[in-house]
């Protein structure tokens, strides 16, 4: 496989192909890394774009998914409020215009908003965006009224994660029906995975740019792995976040077996990425700080977009030390063009 991907300047991999580099022995990672590079050199050049993400509603969500702390099944001890503080979402911003960072990226908590909602988030993404920060929001399943609010605020892009694959969405995510076998079960009993590809594609349809990605180590198989990236193909998202599972006590998989998600594996995983969707900014979000640890040269080689500061509820590398592993590598970080 990777004497065949050294021909291909932007290699069209089939299912097996990609199936078979998720196995590649270890001892040929580098060769892997190798190629995955070539691509990262020639869409991001020597740029890794950071991004803080700020919480701006915590818990309460009517969702159950197995992996998340902000769940209505979750146990966690976490901080829960509708609206964060002004005061702490604009100090972001201003953080993330002061230190030259790429993105301002917003959490919601929650499947569905009012539009009444929908309209105080846009007020607030109007005086954000008055410093011009591009800005990204986590915010579920939109009305195509509601998207058109938030694209009249200004709002840049909207993150909305595949998860999984579509044959394994329902281990973590089920359908609307709601009973005592899927309470007992560690899924969500909300949205189809269909209606998250139908919810991107609207989005599309009327203009914004798409961070879309999923998590590694609930538990799928690697055809999971690469069925979920062949659909972030077709997407051909902006943004593609990759984030290993880091699990949180408290949750339905807050003891999961984590013990095959090794700095080997999860490269390949990014390597895969980058080789099937390799314009994207490919991003190495949770998990990052743990599972590339000592790594970050390699890492850095393949993706091009990581997290300073933390993951919502979870904590994570501060900008001075994440800015110090960019440059340490040998890559340089600096705002996206306009």
């Amino acid at each position: 496989m990777i004497s065949e991907i050294e021909t291909t300047t932007d290699p069209v991999l089939s299912r097996e192909d990609a199936i078979a580099i998720l196995n590649t022995p270890d001892e040929e990672l580098d060769q892997l890394i190798a190629q995955a590079e070539k691509l990262r050199r020639k869409y991001k050049g020597n740029h890794v774009s950071i991004h803080i993400l700020t919480n701006a509603r915590s818990g309460n969500c009517s969702q159950d998914c197995a992996y998340c702390a902000q769940s209505c099944r979750s146990k966690a001890d976490i901080d829960k409020y509708k609206w964060v503080a002004d005061e702490k979402l604009y100090k972001d911003n201003d953080f993330v215009n002061e230190h030259h960072l790429s993105r301002h990226c917003i959490g919601l908590s929650g499947m569905k908003f009012t539009d009444e909602e929908i309209e105080e988030l846009a007020s607030k993404i109007r005086k954000m965006k008055e410093d011009g920060t591009h800005l990204c929001c986590s915010i579920g399943f939109l009305t195509e009224k509601q998207a058109r609010m938030l694209k009249e605020a200004g709002l840049d892009r909207i993150n909305h994660n595949l998860n999984s694959s579509r044959n394994y969405y329902p281990n973590i995510c089920s359908t609307h029906t709601f009973d005592q076998r899927v309470a007992n079960s560690h899924i969500c009993s909300t949205h189809t995975f269909e209606q998250r590809v139908q919810n991107i594609k609207m989005l599309q349809r009327l203009g914004f740019e798409i961070c879309s990605g999923g998590i590694i180590g609930m538990g799928e198989s690697k055809e999971d792995v690469v069925d979920m990236l062949l659909e972030l193909r077709e997407i051909q998202p902006e943004a593609l976040p990759i984030n290993f599972l880091l699990p949180i006590p408290g949750t339905p998989l807050g003891d999961a077996d984590i013990s095959e998600l090794t700095t080997e594996y999860c490269m390949k995983v990014l390597c895969l990425a980058r080789l099937l969707v390799p314009q994207s900014d490919i991003r190495c979000a949770a998990g990052r700080e743990v599972y590339f640890k000592g790594e970050e040269k390699k890492l850095l080689s393949v993706v091009d977009s990581i997290f300073a500061s933390g993951y919502l509820t979870a904590d994570g590398q501060g900008i001075k030390d994440t800015i110090r592993t960019i440059t340490d590598a040998g890559f340089t970080y600096e705002i996206e063009s306009a």
